[in-house]
């Protein structure tokens, strides 16, 4: 289908690396040391804002990358604010700033001009490269699953930021995508790839903690003021291609709270902290209950609150119960400053904020987990292990339908919260149980020519 891109792409999976690259620009040998251009993946990134730009530099410093093309609505702007998590307030993000960071790191590293780098307003553009193996996806949630079915129907493997995708439908069918064209997809739930978080999960899976009860989850609340119900449109301003940025979304006039980093907070582009920071949660309740490749089978109203007027209109204040099969509830809450997980089981208690870790009895963080113990996938670098699951035809350490399963809790949980009511969810069908009302927020309508 693909040609000799595809054939390539089959000699990375066996191993071979015997195949030149066709790629239109080359980055000079001594970028790469020894690693010859058939033994390298060529990458290219779809939204470059601030986790886009974050994901970018990371791939970008391993040795046997190659960034060949950068894709964003925004020509370049420093308008994103303080993007508090990593303090980037007043940086530049855009397909400009990125394809200059990208160029000048080849060229300080050859110690000559390098020019090779493609910007483009539409991803579209970006998929038909024939000389690129894999995509980088950090864009909106609205956009994950239009971008990512056509990127695994085009053969390129895909790292996908979280939320897997906008609703449960989405999620399935990037997950039917991935399978059907076998090609990689490693979810950002980055702390799959840390070490203490595999620590805890082990002692829960393990059973140093007694019988799993319990799993909590706290998260912080909105981070962004909402323009009030008396809010009106601005102008478009003249870096931002604004009908490419609202892609499959509907039609809405502009106002520059609705995007950037702000666009978490509308239910058209996102399911609000529930989804943003709740899937790392809740990707690790998933880890340590052992749950990876189902969910909860109950789910229940514990008091969330919409807001009632304004541009935002995600749960402003989360609070809802998940029950599974196994008898396991999961509570998720808004407390301020917060990001805990915490394991309660009949003989002991565990808490974790993803990476410290504490215990009750305090000597369990001492345990070490024994030879003939579960041993949870080991990765120490989210950024590595994607690459080496492309290179050696390996799943990843947040494959797609972990990165489903996952964001399905937030999904069913935003869901119930808005309802007011307790709903039954099938697991393997994907559905709530006679509840028709329920399973129509399960799926949303795709604008214009966008389908998936």
């Amino acid at each position: 289908m693909l040609g000799k891109r595809m054939k390539r792409r089959k000699f990375l999976k066996m191993g071979m690396g015997a195949v030149l690259s066709a790629a239109p620009y080359i980055v000079p040998s001594t970028v790469f040391g020894a690693q010859a251009p058939s033994n390298r993946i060529t990458l290219g990134c779809i939204g470059v804002g601030g986790m886009g730009t974050n994901n970018l530099r990371n791939f970008m410093g391993q040795p046997d990358v190659q960034i060949v093309a950068v894709c964003d609505p925004v020509t370049e702007t420093n308008e994103y604010g303080h993007w508090y998590q990593h303090g980037w307030n007043g940086n530049h993000f855009g397909r400009q700033a990125a394809r200059k960071i990208v160029e000048d790191y080849y060229s300080s590293k050859s110690g000559s001009s390098y020019k090779g780098c493609n910007a483009c307003v539409d991803f579209r553009e970006l998929l038909d490269q024939d000389n690129i193996d894999a995509v980088m996806i950090a864009t909106p949630d609205h956009w994950h699953a239009v971008m990512a079915v056509a990127a695994a129907d085009k053969g390129k493997h895909i790292y996908g930021e979280k939320p897997l995708a906008l609703t449960v439908a989405e999620g399935r069918a990037m997950v039917d995508a991935v399978r059907r064209n076998g090609v990689v997809f490693q979810t950002g739930t980055h702390r799959r790839s840390d070490s203490s978080t595999r620590f805890a999960c082990e002692l829960v899976r393990n059973g140093y903690l007694g019988q799993l009860q319990k799993m909590r989850v706290e998260l912080a609340g909105n981070n962004r003021t909402a323009p009030g119900g008396d809010w009106e449109p601005m102008s478009i301003p003249d870096w931002l291609d604004y009908d490419m940025w609202l892609g499959p979304a509907p039609d809405a006039p502009y106002h520059e709270k609705r995007c950037l980093y702000s666009f978490r907070f509308i239910q058209d582009y996102s399911g609000g902290q529930t989804t943003n920071n709740g899937v790392h949660a809740f990707d690790i309740c998933q880890w340590g209950n052992g749950s990876d490749k189902t969910g909860p089978v109950k789910i229940e109203d514990l008091g969330g609150i919409y807001p009632q007027d304004g541009l935002f209109d995600v749960v402003e204040y989360i609070h809802f119960r998940a029950t599974y099969a196994n008898g396991v509830e999961l509570t998720c809450e808004t407390v301020p400053d917060a990001f805990q997980i915490t394991f309660t089981g009949s003989e002991g208690t565990l808490s974790t904020n993803g990476s410290d870790i504490q215990t009750w009895p305090e000597s369990l963080q001492s345990i070490k987990i024994k030879p003939d113990d579960i041993h949870l996938y080991e990765s120490h670098n989210h950024y590595r292990n994607f690459i080496d699951a492309i290179k050696y035809h390996i799943e990843p350490a947040a494959p797609v339908e972990t990165g489903h399963y996952s964001t399905i809790i937030p999904h069913v949980g935003n869901i119930v919260m808005k309802l007011k009511r307790t709903l039954h969810w099938d697991p393997d069908k994907e559905l709530f149980v006679g509840d028709a009302q329920a399973n129509r927020y399960l799926s949303t309508p795709l604008r214009g020519v966008w389908r998936i």
